[in-house]
């Protein structure tokens, strides 16, 4: 019996532009993070071998220290690491593997397979089979040399490959990188570790995918996990079991307002993010001066209390009410900007008049206050 730790798509270096800068920096360290629990678990279930299914870098042109940093965050786990090329890091003649090589980075203990070769593994009865990406994009199956590669029968077959199985995955991902359908049964492998689908997902029952141990876009694909393989004997089904290793959650929020009571909702919904959360926020339909102030003092709140709130207001329309307009006490010309901007609502420039219209009435709501009212 053997057990393994399947993981892919650490995209060591990532950044996250669209982020506030210390938001992005925090999510940048949390994939580091990832790493170092994958290695407390691997330590913990007492695994035989962790393999990588590609992507571990997210560019060929990290900095040498994030290659440093990634050598002691796998440090936790003295068992052997095996590490494939993807398309973010793929072999080429120059790559980040040849930099970490003559930075002399690489452990005794990391093995990167940068040939499509097979990797015998003597001491715990494992024979792989890699197919490393050497450049970003093939058109051509790398895992076809599988079925004719001959490995000693008393091993384990183990597949290692980085793309997107034919027919499986959703038609508009922009993937190359082919990998046939029914790829472990014809290369009579006891398992095949696959890599480039960022969300855990079962092909079939001796394929998976992953996902990235830390997830990192606003997709639900069940990602922020690794896969504990077990095998009892060649030639039986492994046994696959999801572990937790994200910090954080991605998830997407969308809020139509219709009536009062949708405020009141969105205001709950706002309230409840916390620190592990990472949010996208859209919001849409209608709502008063008083319910946008709210709302947007809520979002305020949570973006300090979340770990990052992206919120999209621009399908929100102000539709101020008659005591709105009177509270505001713009007569004359004030009254008809306001009532300029109202109508521009509905124009190409919608969303710079709602914030105008905001904005307006945020001015002469302090001046009122200033005055005594």
């Amino acid at each position: 019996m053997i057990k393994l730790l399947h993981t892919a798509d650490w995209q060591i270096g990532k950044l996250f532009g669209q982020f506030e800068p210390d938001d992005g920096a925090l999510l940048t360290e949390a994939r580091f993070k990832a790493v170092e629990k994958l290695a407390s678990l691997a330590t913990e279930n007492r695994v035989d071998l962790v393999l990588v299914a590609g992507d571990v870098f997210d560019a060929q042109g990290v900095a040498d220290k994030t290659i440093h940093r990634l050598v002691n965050a796998m440090a936790g786990f003295q068992g052997p690491w095996i590490l494939l090329p993807g398309n973010h890091d793929a072999a080429l003649a120059e790559s980040v593997w040849t930099r970490a090589e003559r930075l002399n980075a690489i452990p005794p203990n990391v093995t990167v397979c940068l040939q499509p070769e097979p990797v015998l593994l003597d001491s715990i009865g494992v024979a792989l089979l890699p197919a490393p990406l050497t450049q970003r994009h093939t058109y051509t199956d790398l895992t076809e040399w599988f079925a004719s590669a001959e490995t000693p029968a008393n091993m384990f077959r183990i597949g290692l490959a980085h793309g997107s199985v034919q027919g499986i995955l959703p038609e508009d991902i922009d993937s190359p990188n082919p990998i046939a359908a029914g790829r472990a049964e014809q290369a009579r492998l006891d398992y095949l570790a696959l890599g480039d689908w960022h969300g855990m997902k079962q092909v079939d029952s001796r394929t998976w995918y992953s996902g990235t141990p830390e997830t990192d876009r606003f997709r639900s694909n069940e990602s922020g996990r690794a896969l504990l393989v077990e095998l009892s004997e060649q030639g039986a089904l492994p046994a696959v079991t999801p572990l937790e290793t994200g910090q954080y959650r991605w998830h997407s929020e969308t809020l139509e307002l219709r009536v009062p009571s949708d405020v009141e909702f969105a205001l709950q919904t706002i309230s409840a993010f916390g620190p592990a959360d990472v949010v996208e926020l859209k919001l849409s339909g209608q709502t008063d001066l008083g319910g946008y102030r709210r709302l947007c003092a809520a979002i305020e709140q949570a973006r300090g209390k979340a770990r990052s709130v992206l919120a999209d207001l621009s399908a929100l329309r102000l539709e101020p009410t008659a005591e709105d307009i009177d509270a505001l006490k713009a007569d004359g010309y004030l009254g008809e900007v306001i009532a300029e901007l109202h109508a521009n609502q509905d124009g190409t420039d919608a969303e710079i008049a709602r914030e105008a219209l905001a904005l307006l009435a945020g001015i002469l709501d302090a001046q009122h206050a200033k005055a005594g009212g």
